[in-house]
């Protein structure tokens, strides 16, 4: 075999998490030497860390060997460069939108912290509700695989229904569709103990298998971190952009500044950020309190250069409502205002 044909061999390798896309064209085989005795493929990665890198060299010498008896197959790896990695999220965006779907989803938005203990899942379920209130067509999945909370918020406790053609998504008592790990396990207690690429398939399916119908927003509620699972996320769903949720301090401004940095690397809007548990309004005399101190969430603004959408109070009531199941009764001024802003962002 010679060089071109190596090439046209590998082009019939897909990348598992980018449907109709081969490895060559995805830029990933960096370089080929060939003599006598071996041929070393050097595949280029995102990351050396990915998950699928064993799967990928698997799969290149299983291919390779198929037609070639005599040489051994070497692959080695290297990581992408900047550039390298942006032309590859870009074409890895593009291939997605053009996969075709068994649904309409409209807008995709996913909220995500970087940090955990800020509040993002409520504020997903949050803007899912208002969204439902003015009388969009909503859906939520929870991609939050080992710590899913968007049931408890919403008080669901049905287990989904399965067909021929997927599965059927639980419905809220305002009628928004959602999909949770923790909809399907036979114990709400029950730990999700599983390694990224499970995890990452779980997701994926929560997308392709669900059977959703037309929607006009799809929430979905990220994990903590910028590992396998927001990654896959971000990868594998056309995202019509991120919100990104925090808290004052500057603790969390730093872990959720690596979120950003992600998003913005990855190339997907980031539409702006919420600083949620802002403060806290007295309810005898008024008087607001800044419980964490003075906010460092401008400092993030400035650094990634967004917008702050809103600064979200701590709500005795929002937290009896979220106990209670009872997340989609709750409304206020401020949720208001931020889901008009990111209705407006998203369709600009």
């Amino acid at each position: 075999m010679n060089e071109s044909e190596i090439y046209q061999l590998l082009k019939t390798i897909k990348h598992p998490e980018i449907k109709e896309q081969n490895l060559v064209d995805l830029g990933m085989i960096a370089n080929m030497f060939i003599n006598d005795e071996i041929i070393n493929i050097t595949l280029a990665l995102p990351k050396l860390d990915v998950p699928i890198k064993n799967d990928l060299i698997d799969q290149i010498r299983s291919a390779i060997a198929q037609s070639e008896k005599n040489r051994s197959v070497k692959v080695e790896l290297i990581e992408m460069d900047p550039q390298q990695r942006k032309k590859f999220f870009k074409l890895s965006r593009e291939a997605q939108k053009n996969v075709p779907i068994k649904r309409k989803v409209d807008k995709i938005i996913a909220v995500m912290s970087g940090k955990g203990g800020v509040g993002k899942s409520s504020m997903a379920g949050l803007l899912a509700s208002s969204l439902r209130r003015r009388g969009f067509r909503v859906g939520i999945l929870d991609a939050d695989i080992t710590g899913p909370s968007i049931p408890m918020l919403f008080g669901l406790k049905t287990k989904p229904e399965a067909s021929e053609d997927g599965i059927f998504p639980v419905i809220s008592a305002t009628g928004i569709k959602i999909i949770s790990i923790n909809l399907l396990l036979p114990d709400s207690d029950q730990p999700v103990i599983w390694r990224g690429p499970l995890i990452s398939k779980t997701i994926k399916q929560f997308w392709e298998d669900i059977i959703w119908d037309d929607l006009d927003y799809l929430v979905v509620d990220l994990p903590p971190g910028t590992a396998d699972a927001a990654l896959t996320v971000m990868q594998s769903l056309p995202l019509d952009g991120v919100l990104l949720v925090t808290s004052p301090q500057d603790l969390a401004g730093m872990v959720v500044r690596k979120a950003a940095n992600m998003i913005i690397m990855l190339q997907i809007p980031l539409l702006g950020i919420i600083e949620n548990m802002s403060h806290l309004i007295c309810p005898n005399c008024g008087h607001r309190i800044d419980i964490f101190g003075p906010s460092k969430t401008e400092k993030t603004r400035e650094l990634v250069n967004t917008q702050i959408l809103g600064n979200f109070p701590i709500d005795p009531s929002l937290a009896v409502l979220c106990d209670n199941g009872s997340i989609e009764k709750y409304s206020s001024e401020i949720l208001e205002s931020i889901t008009s802003q990111v209705i407006d962002t998203v369709s600009t």
